[in-house]
Protein backbone atom coordinates (compact mmCIF):
# COMPACT_ATOMS: atom_id res chain seq x y z
CA UNK A 1 0.00 0.00 0.00
CA UNK A 2 2.82 2.55 0.89
CA UNK A 3 4.50 1.76 -2.23
CA UNK A 4 1.32 2.43 -4.22
CA UNK A 5 0.97 5.37 -2.53
CA UNK A 6 4.97 6.77 -3.40
CA UNK A 7 4.09 5.43 -6.96
CA UNK A 8 1.26 7.62 -7.60
CA UNK A 9 2.71 10.32 -5.88
CA UNK A 10 5.88 9.86 -8.33
CA UNK A 11 3.14 9.54 -10.94
CA UNK A 12 1.59 12.88 -10.32
CA UNK A 13 4.65 14.85 -9.93
CA UNK A 14 6.08 13.50 -13.38
CA UNK A 15 2.48 14.26 -14.96
CA UNK A 16 2.71 18.15 -13.20
CA UNK A 17 6.26 18.52 -14.84
CA UNK A 18 4.88 16.80 -18.09
CA UNK A 19 2.01 19.24 -17.91
CA UNK A 20 4.00 22.24 -17.49
CA UNK A 21 6.58 21.56 -19.83
CA UNK A 22 4.17 21.08 -22.63
CA UNK A 23 2.13 24.61 -21.50
CA UNK A 24 5.66 26.20 -21.76
CA UNK A 25 6.43 24.13 -25.05
CA UNK A 26 3.14 24.74 -26.63
CA UNK A 27 2.34 28.02 -25.60
CA UNK A 28 5.95 29.60 -27.30
CA UNK A 29 4.92 28.42 -30.68
CA UNK A 30 1.42 29.33 -30.43
CA UNK A 31 3.20 32.97 -30.39
CA UNK A 32 5.76 32.14 -33.29
CA UNK A 33 3.06 31.39 -35.39
CA UNK A 34 0.98 33.90 -35.09
CA UNK A 35 3.92 35.98 -35.78
CA UNK A 36 4.73 33.80 -38.55
CA UNK A 37 0.83 34.17 -39.73
CA UNK A 38 0.91 37.99 -39.73
CA UNK A 39 4.40 37.90 -42.20
CA UNK A 40 2.76 35.37 -44.38
CA UNK A 41 -0.04 37.59 -44.29
CA UNK A 42 1.80 40.51 -45.66
CA UNK A 43 4.73 38.71 -47.99
CA UNK A 44 2.90 35.17 -48.94
CA UNK A 45 -0.39 36.27 -50.12
CA UNK A 46 -1.70 36.18 -54.04
CA UNK A 47 -0.95 39.25 -56.15
CA UNK A 48 -4.67 40.23 -55.75
CA UNK A 49 -4.81 40.55 -52.88
CA UNK A 50 -1.14 41.62 -51.47
CA UNK A 51 -0.58 45.43 -50.98
CA UNK A 52 2.15 47.00 -53.23
CA UNK A 53 5.33 48.24 -51.93
CA UNK A 54 5.67 50.98 -54.61
CA UNK A 55 2.25 52.44 -54.70
CA UNK A 56 2.78 53.22 -50.73
CA UNK A 57 6.00 54.63 -51.69
CA UNK A 58 4.37 56.99 -54.52
CA UNK A 59 1.75 58.00 -52.25
CA UNK A 60 4.44 58.69 -49.59
CA UNK A 61 6.28 60.89 -52.13
CA UNK A 62 3.37 62.42 -52.92
CA UNK A 63 1.94 63.44 -49.52
CA UNK A 64 5.30 64.80 -48.68
CA UNK A 65 5.32 66.55 -52.03
CA UNK A 66 1.71 67.81 -50.95
CA UNK A 67 2.80 69.26 -48.00
CA UNK A 68 5.95 70.58 -49.12
CA UNK A 69 3.75 72.96 -51.76
CA UNK A 70 1.67 73.77 -49.01
CA UNK A 71 4.56 75.16 -47.02
CA UNK A 72 6.28 76.72 -49.65
CA UNK A 73 3.01 78.58 -50.59
CA UNK A 74 2.14 79.44 -46.70
CA UNK A 75 6.03 81.14 -47.38
CA UNK A 76 4.85 82.80 -50.38
CA UNK A 77 1.87 84.33 -48.71
CA UNK A 78 3.15 85.52 -45.69
CA UNK A 79 6.28 86.81 -47.81
CA UNK A 80 3.57 89.31 -50.01
CA UNK A 81 2.05 90.13 -46.69
CA UNK A 82 5.12 91.97 -45.43
CA UNK A 83 5.32 93.13 -48.24
CA UNK A 84 1.94 94.73 -49.31
CA UNK A 85 2.74 95.66 -45.37
CA UNK A 86 6.12 97.40 -46.14
CA UNK A 87 4.73 99.11 -48.94
CA UNK A 88 1.67 100.47 -47.56
CA UNK A 89 3.76 101.87 -44.87
CA UNK A 90 6.36 103.71 -47.28
CA UNK A 91 3.23 104.98 -49.23
CA UNK A 92 2.06 106.48 -45.65
CA UNK A 93 5.27 108.01 -45.16
CA UNK A 94 5.23 109.76 -48.64
CA UNK A 95 2.39 110.88 -48.38
CA UNK A 96 3.09 112.44 -44.92
CA UNK A 97 6.43 113.69 -46.28
CA UNK A 98 4.86 115.20 -49.31
CA UNK A 99 1.57 117.00 -46.65
CA UNK A 100 4.65 118.61 -44.04
CA UNK A 101 6.25 119.70 -47.71
CA UNK A 102 2.97 121.44 -49.04
CA UNK A 103 2.38 122.87 -45.39
CA UNK A 104 5.81 124.40 -44.95
CA UNK A 105 5.56 125.80 -48.65
CA UNK A 106 1.81 127.24 -47.68
CA UNK A 107 3.82 128.52 -44.59
CA UNK A 108 6.96 129.70 -46.09
CA UNK A 109 4.17 131.21 -48.74
CA UNK A 110 2.24 133.26 -45.97
CA UNK A 111 5.54 133.83 -44.23
CA UNK A 112 6.60 135.52 -47.55
CA UNK A 113 3.52 137.53 -48.27
CA UNK A 114 3.29 139.03 -44.81
CA UNK A 115 6.79 140.01 -44.22
CA UNK A 116 6.96 141.88 -47.68
CA UNK A 117 3.61 143.29 -47.27
CA UNK A 118 5.26 144.57 -44.08
CA UNK A 119 8.33 145.99 -45.44
CA UNK A 120 6.10 147.57 -48.01
CA UNK A 121 4.12 149.51 -45.53
CA UNK A 122 7.17 151.01 -43.65
CA UNK A 123 8.87 151.98 -47.16
CA UNK A 124 5.31 153.49 -48.19
CA UNK A 125 4.03 155.05 -45.14
CA UNK A 126 4.31 158.61 -44.88
CA UNK A 127 6.99 159.68 -42.52
CA UNK A 128 6.26 163.02 -40.36
CA UNK A 129 9.25 165.57 -38.64
CA UNK A 130 9.13 166.39 -35.24
CA UNK A 131 6.48 168.99 -36.19
CA UNK A 132 3.84 166.52 -37.74
CA UNK A 133 5.07 167.68 -41.00
CA UNK A 134 5.20 165.38 -44.41
CA UNK A 135 8.80 164.13 -45.14
CA UNK A 136 9.01 164.90 -48.83
CA UNK A 137 11.56 162.60 -50.84
CA UNK A 138 12.63 161.55 -54.28
CA UNK A 139 10.11 159.36 -54.73
CA UNK A 140 6.69 161.19 -53.18
CA UNK A 141 5.58 162.31 -56.44
CA UNK A 142 5.85 159.22 -58.56
CA UNK A 143 2.67 157.07 -58.51
CA UNK A 144 2.06 154.07 -56.31
CA UNK A 145 3.57 151.32 -57.89
CA UNK A 146 6.75 153.21 -59.52
CA UNK A 147 7.15 154.23 -55.93
CA UNK A 148 6.85 150.96 -54.51
CA UNK A 149 9.52 149.60 -57.00
CA UNK A 150 12.48 152.31 -56.53
CA UNK A 151 12.18 152.47 -53.21
CA UNK A 152 12.47 148.42 -53.24
CA UNK A 153 15.85 148.54 -55.45
CA UNK A 154 17.17 151.19 -53.60
CA UNK A 155 16.67 149.24 -50.36
CA UNK A 156 18.00 146.39 -52.01
CA UNK A 157 21.22 148.33 -53.43
CA UNK A 158 21.81 149.32 -49.91
CA UNK A 159 22.49 146.05 -48.59
CA UNK A 160 24.09 144.89 -52.03
CA UNK A 161 26.46 147.37 -51.82
CA UNK A 162 26.39 146.86 -47.70
CA UNK A 163 28.10 142.87 -48.39
CA UNK A 164 29.73 143.69 -51.58
CA UNK A 165 31.75 147.20 -50.54
CA UNK A 166 34.13 148.08 -47.88
CA UNK A 167 32.31 148.87 -44.97
CA UNK A 168 34.08 152.54 -45.05
CA UNK A 169 35.81 154.63 -47.53
CA UNK A 170 39.03 155.00 -45.40
CA UNK A 171 40.11 151.84 -43.58
CA UNK A 172 43.02 153.39 -41.70
CA UNK A 173 42.58 157.13 -40.27
CA UNK A 174 45.09 159.89 -41.35
CA UNK A 175 49.00 159.47 -41.62
CA UNK A 176 50.36 161.17 -38.39
CA UNK A 177 51.58 164.46 -38.54
CA UNK A 178 55.02 165.94 -36.80
CA UNK A 179 56.01 165.69 -33.63
CA UNK A 180 54.72 162.58 -33.79
CA UNK A 181 56.24 159.51 -36.30
CA UNK A 182 54.86 158.51 -39.01
CA UNK A 183 56.37 155.23 -40.67
CA UNK A 184 57.22 155.23 -43.89
CA UNK A 185 56.12 152.40 -45.32
CA UNK A 186 53.36 150.46 -44.96
CA UNK A 187 53.44 146.65 -44.47
CA UNK A 188 49.50 144.94 -44.87
CA UNK A 189 50.29 141.42 -43.64
CA UNK A 190 47.82 137.91 -43.99
CA UNK A 191 47.13 136.01 -40.90
CA UNK A 192 46.24 132.56 -42.42
CA UNK A 193 49.30 130.71 -43.41
CA UNK A 194 51.45 133.58 -43.30
CA UNK A 195 51.69 134.32 -39.54
CA UNK A 196 49.23 131.41 -38.32
CA UNK A 197 47.93 128.20 -39.87
CA UNK A 198 44.98 126.79 -38.88
CA UNK A 199 44.45 123.17 -37.89
CA UNK A 200 41.24 121.47 -37.00
CA UNK A 201 41.03 117.62 -35.30
CA UNK A 202 37.77 115.66 -33.92
CA UNK A 203 39.70 116.28 -30.52
CA UNK A 204 40.20 119.68 -30.53
CA UNK A 205 38.38 121.23 -32.93
CA UNK A 206 40.11 124.54 -34.40
CA UNK A 207 43.83 125.33 -33.62
CA UNK A 208 46.28 128.06 -35.00
CA UNK A 209 49.84 127.00 -35.20
CA UNK A 210 52.13 130.10 -34.64
CA UNK A 211 54.46 130.34 -37.61
CA UNK A 212 58.73 130.03 -36.52
CA UNK A 213 60.04 132.88 -36.09
CA UNK A 214 57.15 135.15 -35.62
CA UNK A 215 58.46 137.39 -32.24
CA UNK A 216 61.41 138.48 -34.01
CA UNK A 217 59.63 139.00 -37.29
CA UNK A 218 57.71 141.29 -36.04
CA UNK A 219 59.74 142.98 -32.96
CA UNK A 220 62.61 143.18 -36.25
CA UNK A 221 60.30 145.52 -38.45
CA UNK A 222 58.41 146.91 -35.25
CA UNK A 223 57.27 150.69 -35.73
CA UNK A 224 58.89 153.31 -36.34
CA UNK A 225 60.13 151.49 -39.31
CA UNK A 226 56.99 150.15 -40.40
CA UNK A 227 53.49 150.69 -40.14
CA UNK A 228 52.18 146.86 -39.31
CA UNK A 229 48.78 146.10 -40.39
CA UNK A 230 46.77 142.86 -40.68
CA UNK A 231 44.42 142.70 -43.15
CA UNK A 232 42.70 139.37 -43.42
CA UNK A 233 39.31 138.18 -45.16
CA UNK A 234 38.43 135.89 -41.79
CA UNK A 235 35.99 137.40 -39.43
CA UNK A 236 36.88 139.42 -36.40
CA UNK A 237 35.39 137.24 -33.98
CA UNK A 238 38.42 134.77 -34.91
CA UNK A 239 41.61 137.48 -35.65
CA UNK A 240 41.01 139.64 -32.50
CA UNK A 241 41.51 136.89 -29.90
CA UNK A 242 44.68 135.56 -32.33
CA UNK A 243 46.25 138.61 -32.70
CA UNK A 244 45.77 139.32 -28.78
CA UNK A 245 47.76 136.05 -28.07
CA UNK A 246 50.48 136.51 -31.10
CA UNK A 247 51.39 140.24 -30.38
CA UNK A 248 51.17 140.78 -26.45
CA UNK A 249 53.77 144.17 -27.71
CA UNK A 250 51.09 145.69 -29.61
CA UNK A 251 53.55 146.04 -32.63
CA UNK A 252 50.85 145.45 -35.04
CA UNK A 253 48.94 148.91 -35.30
CA UNK A 254 45.98 148.08 -37.24
CA UNK A 255 43.48 145.11 -37.61
CA UNK A 256 40.95 144.94 -40.75
CA UNK A 257 39.18 142.03 -41.17
CA UNK A 258 36.20 141.02 -43.40
CA UNK A 259 33.73 143.47 -43.30
CA UNK A 260 36.58 145.58 -45.13
CA UNK A 261 37.04 143.55 -48.21
CA UNK A 262 35.59 143.90 -51.65
CA UNK A 263 33.44 141.07 -52.23
CA UNK A 264 33.72 140.35 -55.93
CA UNK A 265 33.30 137.12 -58.82
CA UNK A 266 32.94 134.87 -55.04
CA UNK A 267 36.42 136.08 -53.39
CA UNK A 268 37.18 138.79 -50.41
CA UNK A 269 39.77 141.31 -52.59
CA UNK A 270 41.52 143.55 -50.49
CA UNK A 271 40.90 147.25 -51.65
CA UNK A 272 44.60 149.09 -50.96
CA UNK A 273 42.62 152.15 -52.72
CA UNK A 274 40.67 152.57 -49.69
CA UNK A 275 43.71 152.54 -47.60
CA UNK A 276 43.94 156.10 -47.16
CA UNK A 277 47.93 155.41 -48.00
CA UNK A 278 50.39 156.34 -50.69
CA UNK A 279 50.50 153.03 -52.20
CA UNK A 280 54.09 153.76 -53.36
CA UNK A 281 55.00 153.18 -49.74
CA UNK A 282 52.54 149.79 -49.60
CA UNK A 283 54.12 146.56 -49.32
CA UNK A 284 51.34 143.57 -49.65
CA UNK A 285 52.50 140.39 -48.05
CA UNK A 286 50.51 137.35 -49.12
CA UNK A 287 49.88 134.24 -50.48
CA UNK A 288 47.14 134.14 -52.58
CA UNK A 289 46.85 136.04 -55.41
CA UNK A 290 43.10 136.08 -55.88
CA UNK A 291 42.91 138.26 -52.47
CA UNK A 292 45.16 140.93 -54.21
CA UNK A 293 44.17 140.81 -57.29
CA UNK A 294 43.51 144.57 -58.08
CA UNK A 295 46.98 145.52 -57.47
CA UNK A 296 49.11 143.01 -57.97
CA UNK A 297 52.18 145.47 -58.39
CA UNK A 298 52.25 145.61 -54.75
CA UNK A 299 51.76 142.49 -53.54
CA UNK A 300 55.20 139.96 -52.45
CA UNK A 301 53.32 136.60 -52.79
CA UNK A 302 54.94 133.84 -50.66
CA UNK A 303 54.07 130.12 -51.09
CA UNK A 304 51.83 129.32 -49.05
CA UNK A 305 52.72 127.95 -45.10
CA UNK A 306 51.30 124.48 -44.20
CA UNK A 307 52.23 124.25 -41.14
CA UNK A 308 55.92 122.71 -40.90
CA UNK A 309 58.48 123.47 -38.43
CA UNK A 310 61.37 123.87 -39.97
CA UNK A 311 60.02 127.27 -41.87
CA UNK A 312 62.56 129.84 -42.15
CA UNK A 313 60.57 132.50 -44.19
CA UNK A 314 59.69 135.50 -41.19
CA UNK A 315 63.39 135.48 -41.16
CA UNK A 316 64.58 136.27 -44.91
CA UNK A 317 60.76 138.39 -45.24
CA UNK A 318 62.41 140.55 -42.46
CA UNK A 319 65.58 141.02 -44.15
CA UNK A 320 64.08 142.01 -47.17
CA UNK A 321 62.17 144.25 -45.39
CA UNK A 322 65.17 145.95 -43.72
CA UNK A 323 67.08 146.19 -46.75
CA UNK A 324 64.01 148.19 -48.65
CA UNK A 325 64.25 150.38 -45.41
CA UNK A 326 67.99 150.87 -45.84
CA UNK A 327 67.79 151.46 -49.40
CA UNK A 328 64.77 153.89 -48.78
CA UNK A 329 63.29 153.34 -52.11
CA UNK A 330 61.00 155.83 -53.05
CA UNK A 331 58.40 153.33 -54.72
CA UNK A 332 58.34 149.89 -53.62
CA UNK A 333 56.68 148.64 -56.68
CA UNK A 334 59.43 148.67 -59.01
CA UNK A 335 61.21 146.59 -56.39
CA UNK A 336 58.28 144.16 -56.12
CA UNK A 337 57.27 144.26 -59.91
CA UNK A 338 60.72 142.67 -60.21
CA UNK A 339 60.20 139.67 -57.39
CA UNK A 340 56.84 138.79 -58.76
CA UNK A 341 58.14 137.17 -61.60
CA UNK A 342 59.49 134.46 -59.39
CA UNK A 343 57.83 131.89 -58.19
CA UNK A 344 59.57 131.74 -54.55
CA UNK A 345 60.88 135.81 -54.08
CA UNK A 346 62.52 135.55 -50.76
CA UNK A 347 65.03 132.45 -52.18
CA UNK A 348 66.14 134.82 -55.45
CA UNK A 349 66.84 137.47 -52.88
CA UNK A 350 69.11 135.36 -50.84
CA UNK A 351 70.50 134.11 -53.82
CA UNK A 352 71.02 138.17 -54.73
CA UNK A 353 72.09 139.01 -51.60
CA UNK A 354 74.85 136.39 -51.39
CA UNK A 355 76.13 137.86 -54.84
CA UNK A 356 76.13 141.13 -53.63
CA UNK A 357 78.47 140.38 -50.68
CA UNK A 358 80.80 138.18 -52.80
CA UNK A 359 81.02 141.30 -54.76
CA UNK A 360 81.74 143.62 -52.03
CA UNK A 361 84.28 141.52 -50.66
CA UNK A 362 85.65 140.91 -53.55
CA UNK A 363 85.58 144.44 -54.30
CA UNK A 364 87.01 145.12 -50.55
CA UNK A 365 89.77 142.94 -51.77
CA UNK A 366 90.94 144.37 -54.79
CA UNK A 367 90.74 147.92 -52.79
CA UNK A 368 93.38 146.30 -50.56
CA UNK A 369 95.31 144.98 -52.79
CA UNK A 370 95.96 148.70 -54.95
CA UNK A 371 96.28 150.31 -51.44
CA UNK A 372 99.05 148.04 -51.15
CA UNK A 373 100.58 148.49 -54.36
CA UNK A 374 100.41 152.06 -53.49
CA UNK A 375 102.27 151.93 -49.83
CA UNK A 376 104.88 149.27 -51.47
CA UNK A 377 105.86 152.43 -54.14
CA UNK A 378 105.56 154.67 -52.12
CA UNK A 379 108.14 153.06 -50.00
CA UNK A 380 110.81 152.13 -52.16
CA UNK A 381 112.98 155.16 -52.73
CA UNK A 382 113.47 155.38 -48.68
CA UNK A 383 114.72 151.65 -48.65
CA UNK A 384 117.40 151.99 -52.05
CA UNK A 385 118.29 155.35 -50.13
CA UNK A 386 119.30 153.29 -47.25
CA UNK A 387 121.04 151.11 -48.75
Amino acid sequence: MAFATKSIQHLYKIYNANTTTIYSALRLPIARISVVQMAQRHYYNTEAHRPKITGSLTNIQSSGGTVQSLTQDGLDNKKLEEEAKEEAEEKEKREQSQRVLKYSFAFLGVFTTVGLSYVIYNLTKAKYDEHGNIIEDEFSNLPFYERIYKMLKREFNYYTKMVQEPSRNKLLPDPLKYPYIQPPYTLVLELTDVLVHPDWTYETGWRFKKRPGVDQFLEAIAPPQFEIVVYTAEQGMTVFPILDILDPNGYIMYRLVRDTTRFVDGHHVKDLNALNRDLSKVIVVDWNPKSTKFHPENTLQLPQWIGNDDDTTLYDLAAFLKTILATNVEDVREVLNYYRQFDNPLQVFRENQRKFLMQIEEEENKAQQESSKVLTSKWKPTFHWNR
